[in-house]
This record gives C-alpha cells, structure tokens and sequence, in this order.
C-alpha cells in the first residue's frame, strides 16, 4: 500500500518481533535526543526515519517546539510525533474535507494513549510529575538543575513512548507502512555519558540565555 509522503521502503527483517521493533525505537530515541537535545526533532526525526517519510523542512521548523518555545506549554514530543501523523494521513489540497476529517481519528487516538500514560500533554505537567518541580528550561540555572535531577532521562521515556505509540498507530492502521529497517542504522555513533550531557546542556541553555536577552 502507498501512503502519501512515503518514500520507498528499504527492505526489512521479515521475523522482527514487535519487542525488537519498540526496543529499537527505544534506542534511536536515546540515540537522537543525545545528539539533537530537543524532544520535537528527536520524536519527528526518529519516524520519519523509521517510515522513510519526507519533511526535512518540517524537522527545520520543528526547532523551537520543544515546550513551544521553552514556555511549558504542549510537549514536543506530542508535536513531533502529530507531524509525523500528519504526513501519513494528512490532506494535500485544502478543500480536502474528507481528508481532514480521515487525519482526526488516528491523531486524536495518540493524544489519549499519550495522556493515559503520562497524564499529560503540558511540557511543564510532565515535568512536575516525573521530577516532583517544575523548572524554566530557559532559565541557565534551572536548566542545569533539570539536568542534575535526571531531566533528559525523564524526557527520553516520555519521547520513547510517544514515538512508540505512534509508530503503532502508522502501523496498525496503514498496514503497508512497514519500517525501513533491515537492523537499526543510526545517525551517529554516540556514548553518552552524564559529563557529555551536562556540559551540552550548560552551553546550550547558556546561548539560548543570551539569545532571550537578546
């Protein structure tokens, strides 16, 4: 079956289990979140990866998602994981009602299993409920807190199931859309270590500091 925005699959391992499936995700998750620090690339990136989807200009723009724009506000693993659904079942042409209406079912199931797991889709919500605070992640010292206290742990849990259960979703409901993967082929080699992480995260938050001063 073709699904639109799909582009053509590589072959893949016909006996992956559904456990190898999600414990691959898992893994690119961790993977790409090492490297790009932000939930709503991480989440779009690892589908559209995983379903040979376009949207390399949708992965751009997702930049300041993340909390829409480090405010709190709706989780950027929700946004990535919408937009990734959004090309698989999304309409093309605007007077396309039918379409519209098609995208609502699928999207709307990922919201519910998102917040039946996590019970939430705030950003600042999540927080507060898997580190016991809230904290400004545009703030340099909170930011650096978050970090101390298991932040981009928690985070990488929330991504890995988001991205999880929207696979499913792609999956179950378009069943053509099978990976891309044959074995999991990743980005970049990456090892990472909590000084690695902390010291990316203290020049990060310190430019976007200066940058919100600005």
């Amino acid at each position: 079956m073709e699904i639109p925005g799909q582009k053509e699959a590589l072959p893949m391992d016909a006996h992956m289990s559904r456990e190898d499936r999600l414990s691959a995700l898992a893994q690119e998750v961790r993977d790409t979140l090492a490297l790009s620090g932000n939930c709503a690339q991480t989440s779009f990136a690892v589908l559209q990866h995983e379903f040979g989807l376009d949207g390399e200009t949708i992965l751009k723009a997702l930049t300041p998602f993340p909390g829409i724009a480090l405010r709190g506000e709706t989780c950027g693993a929700v946004t990535g994981c919408l937009m990734a659904i959004g090309l698989v079942y999304g309409r093309d042409k605007l007077d396309d009602w039918k379409g519209y209406i098609a995208s609502l079912p699928p999207s709307r199931r990922f919201c519910r299993r998102f917040e039946e797991a996590h019970g939430s889709t705030s950003c600042a919500k999540l927080l507060e409920a898997k580190l016991g605070r809230g904290f400004n992640l545009a703030d340099r010292g909170e930011s650096l807190e978050y970090v101390a206290v298991g932040g981009p742990q928690a985070c990488s849990e929330i991504i890995t199931t988001a991205v999880q259960t929207a696979a499913e979703i792609i999956r179950k409901e378009r069943p053509g859309a099978e990976p891309r993967r044959s074995g999991l082929q990743r980005r970049t080699p990456l090892q990472p270590a909590v000084r690695l992480l902390l010291a990316r995260a203290y020049l990060r938050f310190s430019q976007l500091r200066r940058t919100l001063r600005a």
